[in-house]
């Protein structure tokens, strides 16, 4: 059977978006650019978000202290290892805020990349609060002949929620920043945390219509994870209570009742996450891989004969 966005899996996948896009397999290359946050340095706070470890989701040949070429090479050398169908690269800015930076020096950076003869584009990860027009007028420049996404941590569509978690941003500033993306043709990403404290499970279905309203391109999901170290880590010493954590399973279900209300054009880059275990506070799924979560959703989704977009209603 095949589904409204092209192939017989039952979710609109980041992989089937990539074929449609490239002909092929393209594999995204991590990079640390050297930027900072505007929620670190003190422009809105010192300690960041509350649940921030940037260090827990960096690949081991991706830190600042390597030129971007560098860089560049080592994980296009890493990923050959590991999927060698792979032709094609994004480099994916993906340390903190990748647009937090005079227009003069993101020109100098996202150019180098774009000039590696492997790179077919650039995914920028950044905060809705760092992006301004002359900035997107620069990518909607580079689009013309080459992929650039923009990729936004939103986490919550709850201003509550984001006030909790000290994101030093409203949803509304999130909205603006996508539609004012969008309005230029790049591609929008948007990430999101399912389960921060206080969020219900009614809550996180009932905003998937909030997100459908967005002009987004792709969107990640991944199930709320208590890094040591952060802010967080202490509210949960603190109060235990509040938090509460999924069996995989049960995160596999109510995933399932996002995606049947998801927009079919929406494209679902991951549904859940991994870090390394020396990264891990509180309750977690230690060493299960995202492909192992990946193969039990598809499974489930056989099971309960369910799809993306089955409930969705423009």
């Amino acid at each position: 059977m095949s589904y409204p966005w092209g192939d017989d899996r039952r979710f609109n996948s980041y992989a089937g978006y990539f074929r449609r896009v490239f002909g092929g397999r393209v594999q995204k290359v991590a990079v640390h650019a050297g930027f900072t946050c505007p929620n670190r340095d003190g422009t809105i706070g010192r300690e960041g978000c509350t649940f921030c470890n940037n260090g827990a989701f960096t690949p081991s040949y991706c830190f600042s202290g390597k030129s971007l070429a560098e860089q560049i090479d080592e994980g296009i050398a890493f990923h050959r290892n590991r999927y060698r169908s792979a032709g094609r690269y994004l480099v994916y800015f993906q340390s903190y805020s990748n647009t937090y930076a005079p227009l003069e020096r993101l020109r100098a950076l996202y150019d180098e990349a774009l000039a590696h003869p492997l790179v077919a584009g650039i995914v920028v990860g950044t905060r809705p609060d760092c992006v301004d027009e002359r900035k997107l007028d620069y990518f909607a420049r580079l689009a013309r002949d080459r992929y650039v996404a923009i990729e936004y941590g939103i986490e919550s569509t709850c201003d509550a929620t984001l006030r909790a978690v000290n994101r030093g941003h409203d949803f509304a500033c999130a909205r603006r920043a996508v539609a004012m993306t969008a309005e230029r043709g790049l591609h929008v990403g948007a990430h999101f945390i399912l389960g921060l404290p206080g969020e219900t499970d009614e809550m996180l279905v009932r905003q998937t219509e909030t997100i459908n309203a967005l002009p987004l391109t792709t969107v990640k999901f991944h199930q709320l994870q208590v890094f040591r170290g952060t802010p967080m880590a202490a509210e949960y010493d603190a109060d235990p209570g509040r938090f509460r954590f999924w069996e995989p399973e049960a995160y596999i279900d109510l995933f399932i009742e996002i995606l049947r209300r998801l927009r079919p054009d929406l494209v679902v880059e991951r549904f859940a996450s991994e870090a390394p275990p020396r990264y891990h506070y509180g309750r977690n799924w230690g060493l299960l891989r995202n492909e192992t979560l990946l193969a039990r959703l598809e499974r489930r989704l056989e099971e309960r004969d369910a799809r993306q977009g089955e409930l969705f209603r423009p």
